[in-house]
């Protein structure tokens, strides 16, 4: 049986840095998975973004049958690293995959738009909190001018302003261990 992870949390809350981590320790453990990152699949789908929610809507919903065809025609183990600012693509997700687990990366506002503004670029631009506060982006930013849908209810929590993206990685992975303790030997990989 195959897992889904969804790493949910506003841009800039450590999903992509704790998702390293946590590859880590998959792959030491056996573990293989692959990587659904709607920072490179969003390049391919929608590779002038305008980020409205009519394009969040269709982006998100084609990304959980992504997911879904791969655990329940490839039989892999998935991680989705999306922010997923609506609760209802999270919630799609759960009525479409079995073996699904919501992970809320919760950090205040404030401290994932100074991590955001120091990004390198790629492949998610740097300011975007700064552009979007002062009127200045293309489309909108979850917890801006767009709303971000904390999770009701995740499976594991982890405050990234206050836990080492190791540390954070190390929760996942209890609740992996947990949840589905009799995985196979094999190599993580990205998709």
């Amino acid at each position: 049986m195959s897992f889904c992870l969804w790493l949910t949390g506003l841009p800039g809350s450590g999903k992509s840095t704790i998702l390293k981590e946590l590859l880590a320790m998959l792959a030491a453990s056996g573990i293989e998975t692959v990587t659904l990152s709607l920072d490179h699949i969003r390049k391919i789908v929608t590779p002038d973004p305008k980020y409205t929610e009519e394009e969040r809507n269709i982006v998100y919903r084609s990304l959980v049958m992504m997911a879904h065809l791969l655990m329940t025609e490839g039989h892999r183990n998935v991680i989705i690293d999306a922010t997923g600012n609506r609760r209802e693509f999270r919630d799609l997700a759960r009525r479409l995959i079995p073996d699904f687990a919501e992970i809320y990366i919760q950090c205040p506002l404030g401290t994932c738009a100074e991590r955001e503004a120091l990004r390198r670029g790629q492949p998610v631009q740097k300011d975007l909190y700064q552009r979007a506060m002062k009127g200045a982006l293309k489309g909108e930013m979850p917890g801006v001018s767009a709303p971000y849908e904390a999770p009701e209810h995740p499976e594991v929590v982890v405050r990234s302003d206050l836990l080492s993206p190791r540390e954070s990685a190390e929760h996942i992975m209890a609740y992996v261990r947990y949840k589905w303790p009799t995985k196979s030997r094999e190599e993580a990989r990205i998709c």
